[in-house]
């Protein structure tokens, strides 16, 4: 047996192991962490499975792999991990350094509110129409624990799925431009009295939506259920039915700024 390559998205890498079988090459799948999976292929195959392997890794998310892995009766990764079930440190671990920078930011500022002077703190980061940096630290301002998770938890999950799919460089884009926008239409909508990632979130939304749309072949980055959730969440705060304080233009203007980028990107073209 030799190794035919190594990836770190064990479903994507499944159903490359189910076409391969499709196309009479059965491979063998082995990982430590959870995370990074190596495919193994006797030197037989060699050959075929070398071009079909780059065939993969060029567009990972073509509709043939998940075809296969229906065709072949199950659609769940067999691959079995050491460690925990979640593997939620090596997971972490595996994230790409802005998505936990910016984590770890958050988690900061939410624990110093209760060990040292939170109006000190907050006005420290609040939005000042003067101050261009301020125009974005208002991200990491968070009131509440649910608050908090909910954010965080959207920021990694959608932020992740688009560095693999996309590449850093529209996570970069997506988490500047839409924290000054979404920062920008609150303040001058309503007041400098609010914080959270919520606007960035939106706008990854926005983002993995329209990306979707486009790219119709590939997995959907988001399913069509949560991006209904979201909107319904996000238009029930506009309501004011919860009685819960939103900064429902950030939320808005986020997630035009980001269905904007995946607007104007050119398409992605695969081989």
């Amino acid at each position: 047996m030799i190794l035919l390559g190594t990836y770190n998205n064990p479903r994507a890498v499944q159903g490359a192991a189910d076409y391969f079988k499709t196309q009479g090459i059965p491979v063998s799948l082995r990982s430590n962490d959870g995370i990074n999976v190596e495919v193994w292929v006797s030197e037989t195959y060699r050959t075929q499975a070398d071009i079909l392997w780059q065939d993969f890794v060029n567009n990972p998310h073509h509709s043939k792999y998940s075809d296969a892995s229906w065709q072949s009766g199950h659609t769940n990764s067999a691959l079995i991990y050491g460690g925990s079930d979640l593997n939620l440190r090596q997971r972490f671990s595996a994230l790409h350094w802005f998505l936990k920078l910016i984590f770890v930011l958050c988690l900061i500022v939410f624990g110093s509110f209760y060990l040292f002077d939170a109006n000190a703190i907050f006005t420290s980061l609040q939005f000042k129409p003067d101050a261009p940096l301020s125009w974005v630290t208002p991200v990491l301002l968070h009131f509440g624990a649910l608050h908090l998770v909910f954010n965080l938890s959207w920021w990694l999950h959608l932020g992740h799925q688009i560095v693999q799919r996309t590449g850093a460089r529209y996570l970069f884009i997506l988490f500047i431009v839409s924290s000054f926008v979404s920062n920008w239409a609150q303040f001058l909508m309503v007041d400098s009295r609010f914080g959270g990632l919520s606007g960035v979130v939106y706008a990854l939304l926005g983002y993995a939506w329209i990306y979707s749309v486009k790219h119709s072949a590939q997995e959907p980055i988001v399913g069509k259920p949560i991006i209904g959730f979201m909107l319904l969440w996000m238009i029930f705060g506009f309501t004011e039915l919860f009685f819960i304080s939103m900064a429902n233009w950030a939320h808005l203007f986020g997630l035009l700024s980001g269905m904007l980028i995946a607007f104007v990107q050119p398409k992605q073209k695969h081989t």
